[in-house]
C-alpha cells in the first residue's frame, strides 16, 4: 500500500491515508510525504516539486542523456522532442523539451518522471519511480520502478542542462 502523510506548514493537523489514485491539489506551504513499496521515501513540497535529490548529490547529466534517448530506459524522444539532432524520430505528442530548464525547477522537472499523474491526472507519462497502483506492468517490472535513483537523477541533471 502506497502511504502519504500530508502536513500544512500553516500548522493543520496531518494526515495519514492510503490513497491509490492521484493526489489532488496541495495547499501553498504544503509537504506530503510518499512512502511506497521498494522505494525511498520522498517529500512533494506545494503539491509542484520534490526538491530533494534522492541521492543526495548532483546527477551525472551526460549519463541523463543516455538514458533520456535508450530505448528501453528513459525512452523519453518516444513522446518528446528536444535539442539532440542527431537522435532520430523524437515525438510529438508531449511538450518539446527545449528550454525545460528555464520553465521548471529541477523539484518540478523531478516530480513529473517521479509520477506526473500527482501534477496532471489526464497525461499519458509514465511514472517512472513508483511501484504501486500500476496497470499492464511486465512481470520483469512488478514491485520495481522503471528508473533507480540514479538514474532519476542523472535524467534530471540532463533536462536542467536544456535552458
Amino acid at each position: 500500500m502506497l502511504k502519504r502523510q500530508v502536513a500544512c506548514a500553516a500548522g493543520c493537523a496531518a494526515l495519514v491515508g492510503v490513497v491509490s489514485g492521484a493526489s489532488s491539489a496541495l495547499a501553498e506551504g504544503s509537504l506530503e510525504r510518499v512512502t511506497e513499496p521498494n522505494l525511498k521515501p520522498y517529500t512533494i513540497v506545494d503539491g509542484t516539486s520534490i526538491p530533494q535529490s534522492f541521492t543526495g548529490k548532483a546527477g551525472n547529466a551526460a549519463n541523463g542523456k543516455k538514458l533520456f534517448v535508450h530505448r528501453k530506459k528513459g525512452n523519453c524522444l518516444t513522446c518528446h522532442t528536444a535539442p539532440i539532432p542527431e537522435e532520430e524520430f523524437h515525438g510529438q505528442v508531449a511538450p518539446d523539451l527545449d528550454g525545460v530548464a528555464d520553465r521548471m525547477s529541477e523539484g518540478e522537472i523531478r516530480l513529473r518522471l517521479v509520477n506526473p499523474k500527482l501534477v496532471n491526472p489526464d497525461t499519458p507519462m509514465m511514472a517512472y519511480y513508483k511501484t504501486h497502483g500500476l496497470h499492464q506492468v511486465k512481470k520483469s517490472f512488478i514491485g520495481k520502478p522503471m528508473l533507480n535513483e540514479q538514474e532519476l537523477e542523472d535524467i534530471v541533471a540532463y533536462l536542467m542542462t536544456l535552458k
